[in-house]
């Protein structure tokens, strides 16, 4: 690692820059379109737009051959693709899906009940999620995001600087317009495990920056002759080999969930290592780099 301690994370600010315009234009896009009303930009799940809910109780253990049995029967009466088809308890299926009408909920119901011979009185139940309930859990989204960066910036502004606060948010939205460009690329349906993934990854790279900067710190107060680039650059390196060791140790579990969970687990597990990997190289090219931009700024201000 110390023969390329010699790269310096601050001179080549522009190229992260460049690589990070790239890598969040998908996700800032689709945002900018989805806030103007353009439909079909996320596959929004039934949690944010409203659809209908089936939950059965069947006569067998519902493991993944089960689950991806009642989405092709699913697929073969209706043409097209569930939501998403999860276990529930040891037998228990739950289909979600867009909004049905009666003779569509009746034909799903007619050909698991078919299949599995689902005591219809009571072992099968249908819900219909309205788009209120989506618009309410939309707003609540964007609201606990908003607060958790909000306490990190007062956070971040009390323990170092307020330009590093600023730094470090900047970092954390960048994350997650990454982690939206994959929602948008990849199709992955966009419900409630994206909260979840969202603050994950905010609690991830937030933690990885703090990191850097507490080494920013520390060597403010070694490196009294040594100007603000140099101890940025001296502080991320100081602390890369625990950057590396905490991204590819996290990634291997979430690896494991990504290649033998089932389809549930793997959407939200696709978008938590993208993020991890996301979080380590905001930390590291992004959050300290940006924090000496605007200490220069601030200083020519």
């Amino acid at each position: 690692m110390d023969k390329f301690r010699s790269f310096s994370f601050t001179k080549h600010f522009k190229v992260f820059a460049i690589i990070s315009a790239v890598l969040i234009a998908a996700g800032l896009v689709g945002l900018i379109l989805s806030l103007c009303g353009v439909p079909n930009v996320f596959n929004f799940d039934i949690d944010f737009v409203g659809g209908t809910t089936f939950e059965f109780q069947l006569d067998r253990t519902a493991d993944k051959a089960v689950t991806d049995h009642v989405a092709e029967l699913y697929e073969q009466a209706l043409g097209r693709k569930p939501s998403s088809v999860t276990s529930t308890g040891e037998t228990g299926v739950r289909i979600k899906a867009l909004e049905l009408t009666d003779a569509e909920v009746e034909a799903v119901r007619d050909a698991v009940v078919q299949a599995y011979g689902v005591d219809v009185e009571k072992g099968y139940q249908v819900e219909r999620v309205s788009a209120s309930v989506g618009k309410d859990l939309t707003r609540s989204a964007f609201l606990a995001s908003g607060v958790a960066v909000l306490l990190i910036l007062i956070y971040i502004a009390i323990r170092f600087e307020f330009r590093s606060g600023i730094a470090a948010v900047i970092a954390l939205i960048h994350d997650l317009l990454v982690m939206l460009s994959v929602y948008v690329i990849f199709r992955i349906p966009f419900n409630i495990n994206f909260i979840a993934a969202a603050l994950t990854i905010l609690g991830y790279s937030i933690n990885a920056t703090i990191v850097v900067f507490d080494r920013v710190r520390e060597n403010r107060k070694t490196m009294k002759t040594g100007s603000f680039p140099v101890i940025v650059d001296t502080s991320i390196w100081d602390t890369m080999s625990r950057s590396i060791n905490t991204t590819v140790t996290t990634l291997i579990v979430m690896l494991m969930l990504l290649i033998f969970g089932v389809s549930s687990i793997r959407n939200f597990a696709l978008p938590i290592c993208v993020g991890v990997l996301c979080g380590c190289y905001s930390s590291v090219c992004i959050s300290g780099p940006l924090w000496n931009l605007l200490s220069r700024a601030g200083k020519k201000a």
